[in-house]
């Protein structure tokens, strides 16, 4: 049971020291995220500014490989030269160094104390920085606790014959340790947390020197292979980024492995203490990366196009455009991607829309067609977005981002209703029209086409409505659906008034012409809904439409 126990408590350490790196991540990235973004771009003017920027970028976030992930979003959306990034990330990776020197020293006291200022600052602000950077504090204070834990658990392994074995059957097989180590950091994404937990096994004794430097190798490189493969199925030009880092890493990796010796000898000069020579070493492959190849950014840019070339692709209208999975962790940035993403199904379902008159007035096969494959594309749009809002919901949202989350959810499953009413139901309508070759009364399609006019008009109000939440425009689309159902009964009686005349057209169509009314009258209502919740926050609606009864003036208490 000893061996279990073992087993179990450094497992919890480790496991306690990923959830510490996570929480001082996600706590710095919802607080400056949009600030350590605006950072990065202001930081890329050239390559040396840009390689400063990524290593305090980086020194901050403690995570080589979010660096990475965000500078991939930047070069897939064309706003960082290739060259640039990859400037940026040898500087990260130095940055992610910085980190690992400052927990190499014996800071125990520390960790009580940044957990009880973390938990304090956490539960006595409702300001939203204020409660991110208690989690940074609590964060760091599970890192500090963490790596005093893991000393002690892994004392025993010391002792233990099976793990002896292990790391002697390692001892001369470098390379399968890089391999290793290499694997082990890919499965956990954290390179730091590797090398912390390296540097432990050091501190106790358990393994060799030159051991532990060969698994440092492999942790640089595994903290590469994370993001490679988190990219792998992103467009070419978001994979180039984090392959760029990961030939760099490689190829210093490969270079320092064949020099253990001596790069051992050289280091024990400096501080011979077996935790101290291996962050020092962490930190000299990052030194050595950004020397050997900050010089060589172009060509490396240029290897990484030839190997991972651009290819032509046909557009596809279902694609999200705008939902950047890298902000997920920020979620007012996050929502504000889902509303320009609705604002683009919103665009689609617009044409749908705009193209169903061609097909009702004018018989045109070619535009149901068009709107069924229009359709399909915002049927896919519609739960990219809905995937997104669900991603972004298992972050903790504010008041404000909680309310602005259920507008937008509510909003782009009405636009998706409103696809369905066109393809499925006034679709239906025209394919019924063209097959037996009906044809619309004049003044029946002059209603028909103003009556569209103004669904139109109230999804373009509608859609502004949800971009500004303007409680003035808010109001006027509410009141068009009143004006809506006056609309619809003057329709009606029209083209009553038509059959009574014995009108042949208004009789063969008379079904068509009155549901087709119907449905853009459907339209119009869900389009409407948007201006509901803005109108409630604001006061301005009415408890109900009813007027009171009589009994109900009676049952009214006296005075009233």
């Amino acid at each position: 049971m000893q061996g279990v126990d073992t087993v179990l408590n450094v497992l919890g350490s480790v496991c306690l020291l990923l959830w510490g790196v996570r929480m001082v991540r996600t706590g710095l990235t919802r607080a400056f995220g949009a600030t350590l973004r605006r950072a990065i771009s202001a930081c890329a003017r050239n390559r040396f500014t840009a390689f400063a920027g990524g290593v305090g970028l980086t020194g901050i976030l403690q995570s080589s490989t979010a660096t990475a992930l965000l500078l991939a979003s930047f070069a897939s959306r064309g706003l960082i030269p290739l060259s640039i990034a990859l400037a940026v990330m040898l500087g990260a990776n130095v940055g992610t160094t910085l980190t690992a020197q400052v927990l190499s020293f014996n800071l125990g006291w520390v960790s009580p104390f940044m957990i009880a200022v973390g938990v304090i600052a956490f539960l006595s602000n409702s300001s939203d920085k204020a409660r991110h950077l208690g989690r940074v504090a609590i964060g760091l204070g599970l890192m500090l606790l963490s790596l005093h834990l893991l000393e002690a658990a892994a004392a025993p392994l010391r002792a233990s014959p099976a793990f002896v074995a292990v790391l002697s059957g390692l001892q001369d097989e470098y390379v399968l340790a890089v391999v290793f180590a290499a694997a082990a950091t890919w499965f956990v994404h954290s390179s730091l947390s590797s090398v912390l937990l390296v540097m432990s096994f050091a501190s106790s004794g358990i393994i060799e020197p030159k051991l532990g430097l060969a698994l440092i190798i492999g942790a640089n490189i595994g903290g590469a292979i994370a993001p490679y493969f988190d990219q792998s199925t992103t467009d070419v030009d978001a994979r180039r980024v984090p392959l760029g880092n990961l030939i760099t890493r490689v190829v210093i990796g490969a270079g320092l492995l064949c020099f253990l010796g001596p790069i051992h000898h050289w280091l024990a000069f400096i501080d011979p203490a077996p935790a101290r020579l291996l962050v020092n070493f962490h930190t000299a492959f990052s030194l050595v990366a950004a020397i050997v190849f900050l010089p060589l950014n172009d060509p490396l840019a240029a290897l990484c196009r030839r190997l991972v070339p651009s290819r032509p692709q046909a557009d596809d209208p279902g694609r999200p455009r705008h939902l950047d999975p890298n902000v997920l962790d920020t979620p007012a940035e996050a929502l504000a991607c889902a509303m320009r993403e609705t604002l683009n199904l919103g665009d689609k379902v617009a044409d749908m829309l705009r193209q169903t008159m061609d097909a009702l007035e004018n018989n045109d096969a070619r535009a149901v067609k068009a709107i069924e494959a229009a359709d399909d594309a915002v049927d896919h749009l519609y739960e990219a977005i809905k995937l997104y809002l669900v991603q972004t919901s298992r972050n903790e949202l504010g008041e404000e981002d909680g309310r602005r989350y259920v507008e937008i959810l509510t909003f782009t499953t009405n636009l998706e209703h409103v696809g369905d009413i066109i393809d499925k139901n006034l679709m239906e309508l025209a394919t019924k029209k063209i097959k037996n070759r009906y044809s619309f009364s004049a003044e029946g399609t002059a209603e028909l086409r103003a009556f569209h006019a103004r669904v139109l008009e109230n999804l373009r109000l509608a859609l502004n409505v949800f971009t500004t939440r303007d409680i003035t425009l808010a109001r006027r689309l509410v009141a068009e659906k009143t004006s809506m159902r006056e609309a619809e009964m003057h329709a009606g009686d029209s083209h009553f008034a038509r059959l009574r005349e014995g009108r042949p057209e208004s009789i063969e169509t008379s079904s068509i012409h009155m549901d087709v009314i119907r449905d853009l009258k459907r339209i119009n209502g869900h389009l409407t809904t948007v201006a509901y919740p803005i109108l409630e926050a604001a006061g301005e609606l009415a408890e109900t439409r009813l007027k009171p009864s009589d009994q109900t003036l009676m049952r009214a208490p006296a005075g009233s």
